[in-house]
């Protein structure tokens, strides 16, 4: 990790000012490591903190954050009795973008980056529906199915993004990368034999979140693929978060009525829903937050091997934490996933070195 530097005396060196200036030339596609000047920002919590030790804190947050907003959402939705996943997602979405605006236009935790063209806006909206779809579907599951399962399934994501690549791009893997995608499928078909909770209706639309997550990932390197039209992580989501808000509600006036009256009308008997709401909204943000500040104090790839660990974890804390059954298969199962997916990951970079 780069240390943010302070100058005590005005210096000017050509070689440094030029590559200053090509490093703030550099738009980043996601989800790329962050560029130096990013990179270099001063953080006034971080100026102060050892670089280990701020960088060990940003991952804690983020195993918190990601395993918190799973845990609120199946609290909420199977056990709290919120069914209203769409309306939920929409509050998400609402707290991102509000969490978004503060955190750049006013902290300036990324340059602000704008939308240049009609074009380019059409294309986030595209990837906004598919976003929609995947999180929707991703809390609706969390109704019927444990959070072990969920996970479990929502680690052969790397599965449907190879089909995906190749139906659409026709891009081709090595035979070493599809071989590796073998023991992903195997461990999720014993996952799934052996779950004792199993419900299909809860299963088809976490199989619907898994698929349109890789979708996604694989449509925004189609549609993204002009320099001037990538976006910084948290620029997408300022854009995309509002976009979203707005496609979800239709959606949940039209299947769930009126639930912002029904929300209300609860909290006048029962406060703890509007706590439990909105701070489900905002772990929701921190999710989208923490994951920019790791790839910013790491990498890329570490958050590829962390997102490995937390499904494992998520599952684990989730069975303490709701005494959902599990089985040895089960477990197996999962394990033989998580290990397909760390193949297919080794198979992936093997396969880059090879074609550079």
């Amino acid at each position: 990790m780069v240390e943010a530097q302070t100058w005590t005396r005005r210096m000017s060196n050509p070689r440094l000012d030029s590559t200053v200036a090509a490093a703030a030339d550099q738009v980043l596609d996601i989800p790329a490591t962050p560029t130096a000047e990013l990179k270099n920002s001063t953080y006034t919590v971080g100026s102060h903190v050892s670089p280990n030790l701020l960088t060990a804190v940003i991952i804690a947050s983020w195993f918190m954050s990601n395993i918190g907003v799973l845990l609120l959402n199946k609290y909420l939705l199977s056990f709290y009795g919120y069914r209203y996943p769409i309306f939920l997602t929409m509050l998400h979405m609402l707290s991102c973008a509000s969490y978004s605006h503060v955190a750049i236009n006013f902290l300036g935790i990324v340059p602000r980056q704008h939308i240049l063209s009609r074009k380019q806006l059409l294309k986030i909206l595209a990837l906004c529906v598919i976003f929609c779809f995947s999180v929707v579907c991703g809390n609706t599951s969390l109704r019927y199915i444990p959070v072990s399962f969920n996970q479990a399934i929502g680690a052969t994501t790397p599965f449907f993004t190879a089909i995906f690549a190749f139906l659409i791009t026709c891009k081709k893997e090595s035979a070493e990368v599809y071989f590796a995608l073998l023991p992903v499928v195997f461990g999720i078909v014993l996952a799934t034999n052996s779950e004792p909770l199993f419900n299909m209706f809860g299963f088809l639309v976490c199989i619907g979140s898994t698929s349109g997550r890789a979708l996604k990932s694989v449509v925004q390197g189609i549609l993204l693929t002009n320099e001037s039209e990538k976006l910084h992580s948290m620029n997408l989501l300022l854009y995309m978060a509002p976009m979203a808000a707005m496609i979800l509600l239709p959606f949940s006036l039209y299947i769930e009525g009126n639930v912002a009256g029904l929300t209300l009308e609860k909290a006048r008997t029962d406060s703890f829903i509007i706590f439990l709401l909105i701070g489900n909204a905002t772990v929701a943000y921190l999710v989208n937050l923490t994951n920019f500040l790791v790839t910013k104090h790491t990498s890329a790839l570490t958050l590829q091997v962390l997102g490995n660990a937390k499904a494992a974890l998520a599952a684990f804390v989730s069975v303490m934490v709701f005494r959902n059954p599990v089985t040895v298969m089960g477990i197996s199962g999962f394990a033989v996933t998580v290990m397909g997916v760390v193949l297919y990951s080794e198979a992936k970079k093997r396969s880059k070195v090879t074609t550079h």
